[in-house]
């Protein structure tokens, strides 16, 4: 009998291990290839470089905006690149919106390796892009899908001490990594053990810029419950949107972009 609490201990510590050593190979899932705006249907987008504190030279894509429309910032999930998110593009560039495409170190073909605080610098480097293309902040919307959400909620906080974004758009959020993994790997100690927490928990309520929260209610990947939570956490004005029977990858599928569409349309910039 010893010797087989002695086997369950060894292999439970094994499979600890195991978690704690590639869970950045559980979290993030790049693909190298560097992907063409063409191919992803958004022609009209331009490679740009955008140049981290740390020295990286990334690949995004840029369209500026028509004139008076804000210009959106989107920090996508953790898998894929940017010649993935052509469809999520469409719809904005269709109506005249700015769009910066940022792909992450490790990414579409891009130097690095991924990380939290990469990801921090990779968004920085994206608004002084904007900043040096004459986007002023009101003007500028942090959009997060997934993953992303933590990297957007992490730019908007650090604008809001000077000049707060014009909005923050969070599509399928967390309250933090640390949370989720607890979720789905309930019987180890994740919380002890993770790396890049991305906690926007403890961010969200310094924001200070209109928030939207769309999450499909069918979500298995990151169920709404982290979502409602973090909207709670937000002060207002906020606004939210619990998609009946959407998964984690189908809000685009249940309208997401009418509704995204909407929140922008009703703001208080100038749109002529």
């Amino acid at each position: 009998m010893n010797n087989f609490f002695t086997v369950v201990g060894v292999s439970y510590l094994a499979l600890v291990g195991l978690l704690f050593s590639f869970q950045r190979n559980m979290l993030y899932f790049p693909d190298a290839s560097v992907p063409s705006p063409v191919l992803s249907g958004v022609s009209e987008m331009s490679p740009v470089s955008l140049k981290t504190s740390d020295g990286l030279r990334l690949l995004a894509w840029y369209k500026s905006a028509s004139r008076g429309r804000p210009t959106l910032v989107f920090f996508h999930g953790n898998a894929g690149n940017i010649g993935g998110r052509g469809f999520k593009a469409r719809p904005f560039l269709d109506a005249g919106y700015g769009l910066l495409l940022v792909e992450y170190r490790g990414y579409g073909g891009n130097p690095g390796s991924p990380s939290e605080e990469g990801f921090f610098a990779d968004g920085r480097a994206a608004r002084d892009f904007l900043a040096s293309q004459g986007v002023s902040p009101r003007l500028t919307v942090l959009y997060g899908e997934s993953l992303g959400t933590g990297v957007a909620v992490k730019m908007a906080s650090e604008m809001a001490g000077e000049s707060p974004a014009g909005a923050l758009i969070l599509e399928a959020p967390y309250t933090s990594i640390a949370d989720v993994a607890a979720y789905h790997y309930w019987y180890a100690p994740v919380r002890l053990l993770i790396k890049d927490a991305f906690d926007s928990a403890s961010l969200i309520a310094g924001v200070k810029s209109p928030i939207f929260i769309i999450h499909g209610d069918s979500d298995n990947t990151i169920p709404t419950k982290f979502g409602r939570r973090l909207f709670e956490l937000a002060q207002e004005p906020k606004e939210s949107l619990w998609v009946p029977g959407a998964g984690h990858n189908e809000i685009y599928a249940f309208n997401g972009a009418a509704a995204v569409l909407d929140f922008l349309k009703r703001q208080t910039w100038s749109i002529k």
